[in-house]
């Protein structure tokens, strides 16, 4: 496998690093629903993807209630064009969270870290792995959040990404793995 970069709305990707949105609603029931599922998640990131690559590709689990690899196309994030990949829902492009940023490994270390992401993922695509709505149970991997497939997926590799940084935790919760703690536990540019 090789490490691919991309470019969305002018932020640089590689593969494996994560991809940040806010969701902005859908007039469609099961977007509805899933906007709904975003107002009790805190902060302005409710969902992630891994980028994969090459070109545009991605890995989530959402929407579609599973884990699916879909495809960013002409470098530009466009909800409305997407649809149709990542199904009823209308995520704004927050930005892209570098979980690997400022970590002191090596370059072949980094390299290795990455494919493995991108594999982990991939494999949970072509499963495939069902969409995990037991969001206390982030140590299954028999089903898949979206937050929760990126944790997993660097996990793996040591490095955890359930940081509890960016939001308030509420009793019980601290096992459940939050869009914006990805966020605001790693390096980040915004869109």
């Amino acid at each position: 496998m090789a490490i691919y970069t991309y470019e969305i709305n002018g932020l640089t990707l590689q593969t494996g690093d994560v991809i940040c949105t806010g969701d902005t609603g859908s007039g469609i029931v099961l977007g509805q629903f899933w906007r709904f599922v975003g107002m009790l998640i805190p902060g302005d990131v409710d969902h992630v993807a891994v980028y994969v690559g090459p070109r545009g590709r991605c890995v989530e689990a959402g929407a579609r209630l599973r884990v699916v690899v879909f495809h960013v196309k002409n470098n530009t994030w466009n909800a409305n064009k997407m649809r149709c990949a990542c199904g009823p829902i209308m995520d704004s492009f927050h930005g892209v969270a570098y979980p690997l940023a400022g970590k002191r490994i090596g370059r072949q270390q980094e390299i290795k870290i990455r494919e493995s992401v991108a594999r982990y993922c991939l494999k949970q695509a072509k499963a495939p792995k069902p969409y995990n709505l037991d969001f206390l149970n982030s140590k299954t991997e028999k089903a898949f959040y979206c937050s929760q497939l990126a944790y997993k997926a660097y996990l793996r590799n040591r490095i955890n990404l359930n940081s509890g940084k960016g939001v308030k935790q509420i009793p019980g919760s601290e096992s459940i793995i939050f869009p914006q703690e990805i966020w605001s536990g790693c390096k980040h540019k915004k869109a």
